[in-house]
């Protein structure tokens, strides 16, 4: 009865009917319909969907409830969250449901002054990792306990805008309020941090705040730098322009508008020089792509280039074999170690920079009639320099105990750290199971033992209705949730990455209620996985 409560009162979990060839449509005013008969197929032939739900189920189950009135009370509440046990509440609901509730004051007016500025805990940042940790912190120790530092007004599940670039979801199916996902215990400072003084136990505000801290847990994320590519701002801000990127809110809705605009010709997809975030998204929307193509009839009049600085098409030995039998099926042309580094949209030219030792030195210039870029990314600038930091920016901590180098009272977590492994959502679920186990033990004075073993995971969408689920550590090997194999194209997996995991983020990586899928590995592989 749990996994079923589970499953249904996850929120944007309709699964609906797999009409692949119009998947794009609902972006264009279908109603999105709860298909039963859909619903059944995945109860009964993709029972993935109850292990992963039914995971969300426990996890709200959690709290101590000492008598079934208190049992009912907890499900009551969730299922009212999840908004009549099926869809997420738009932003003007969560809007209306914020304004009813006591805000935190603004930094800088006269009630934040009268506020403390010293916490146990202070989280700066409220992405993924950040949110988690909080969340949890927040449960456990009570309001008044930490405080979070985020400027943002929106929360974003990026990995949803390979499927708003496909038309497949909108973009305010990936948004919520922040208001809306900050845990309710935590002093929200809405002032950017612009410095830190671990020797001093602080962090300064863009408003001059000083705010002190016993323990600090760094979640920053890291920059997404359009303006390394000459031209790249430019080509994305016209309108008109056949260039286009996922990789942010602001013009991931025009890659679609680009799908459908194309008529043919050269269309061509980069991947930039490390780090960046998942590193399976560039190609994804291009299977996507393929696949829109062909529905409309302009594929066999199309020639699609992966352009990719990098000189293999993944990073994992297994995937990668898969991958290439992918890109072959589909008449793809690779082009290892090409690096963007100028657009002109006006000429329909990209010059790409070779990286091989033998020309490093040499470009290249392609045309296109469309672009998809995957930007170079980089650490914050505020981070260049800081005293938390390694040479190149990124938050100096133990790989497998996210514990600071240097300070024992700092810890760090996902995009903004130099933890080598792949920068997705899912790193930062795993990592902060580790994070909080080990601050726990730091508090009681004691050594942290958790360890991350680098589990990462990217769900290579191959195609509407097909998706390869990798999962690996920091060695590159597969690290496979489910008892099958995970590299061949699924359609189980697919509906997992549509329809489960922005539920799983939702409802429980942002809670502090899921710290990844170790635990269930373990159970379906009887024992015999890590």
């Amino acid at each position: 009865a749990l996994l079923f409560f589970g499953l249904l009162s996850n929120n944007d979990l309709s699964i609906q009917s797999a009409k692949f060839r119009g998947e794009p449509s609902r972006v264009e005013g279908n109603p999105r319909s709860h298909d039963v008969s859909t619903m059944a197929f995945a109860l009964v032939k993709q029972p993935v969907f109850c292990y992963y739900s039914g995971a969300i189920g426990l996890a709200a189950a959690r709290p101590k409830l000492t008598n079934t009135a208190a049992a009912c009370t907890a499900f009551r509440s969730r299922a009212l969250h999840c908004s009549a046990w099926g869809s997420r509440p738009s932003l003007q609901q969560q809007a209306a449901a914020s304004s009813s509730t006591t805000a935190a004051p603004a930094p800088g007016s006269s009630a934040s002054q009268q506020q403390k500025n010293h916490y146990s805990f202070v989280v700066v940042g409220g992405g993924t990792g950040g949110l988690a940790v909080a969340s949890s912190l927040g449960r456990r120790f009570g309001k008044g306990s930490l405080a979070v530092i985020e400027p943002s007004e929106y929360h974003y599940y990026q990995p949803m805008w390979t499927l708003v670039g496909a038309g497949v979801r909108t973009l305010e199916d990936s948004r919520q309020l922040m208001s809306s996902v900050m845990p309710p215990q935590a002093h929200w400072i809405k002032s950017p941090a612009t410095q830190f003084i671990p020797t001093e136990n602080t962090v300064v505000t863009e408003d001059g705040g000083r705010h002190t801290y016993d323990y600090l847990i760094v979640a920053l994320g890291l920059k997404v730098n359009f303006n390394k590519v000459h031209g790249l701002v430019d080509a994305l801000e016209d309108p008109e322009s056949p260039v286009s990127s996922n990789y942010s809110a602001k013009y991931v809705t025009k890659t679609f508008e680009n799908l459908k605009a194309f008529k043919g010709g050269t269309a061509i997809f980069t991947f930039p020089t490390m780090p960046i975030k998942c590193p399976g998204a560039p190609q994804k929307i291009m299977y996507l792509a393929d696949d829109y193509w062909r529905q409309q009839g302009v594929r066999d009049k199309t020639k699609i280039l992966y352009n990719t600085s990098l000189g293999v098409i993944f990073g994992v030995k297994k995937y990668a074999n898969r991958l290439m039998e992918v890109v072959a099926r589909k008449g793809i042309q690779l082009n290892f170690q090409r690096n963007l580094v100028e657009v002109d949209h006006h000429k329909k030219e990209a010059v790409f920079q070779i990286l091989d030792e033998v020309s490093a030195d040499k470009r290249e210039t392609y045309k296109f009639d469309f672009m998809h870029v995957s930007p170079p990314m980089c650490s914050l600038k505020m981070m260049k320099g800081s005293p938390i930091a390694d040479k190149d920016g990124w938050v100096d901590v133990d790989k497998e105990t996210l514990q600071h180098k240097n300070y024992d009272n700092i810890f760090g977590i996902g995009d903004c750290t130099n933890v080598p492994t792949s920068k997705t959502a899912a790193a930062c679920a795993a990592e902060s199971k580790v994070l909080r186990n080990n601050l726990l033990r730091v508090m009681k004075g004691e050594t942290p033992v958790s360890k991350y073993d680098g589990y990462t995971s990217c769900p290579l969408i191959t195609g509407f209705g097909k998706t390869i689920m990798a999962e690996f550590d920091f060695n590159a090997m597969p690290l496979e949730t489910f008892p099958f194999d995970q590299g061949q194209e699924r359609k189980s997996m697919y509906y997992l990455k549509r329809d489960v995991l922005p539920s799983i983020y939702w409802n429980g990586v942002v809670r502090g209620l899921w710290g990844g899928p170790g635990t269930w590995r373990k159970i379906l592989h009887l024992g015999m996985s890590k």
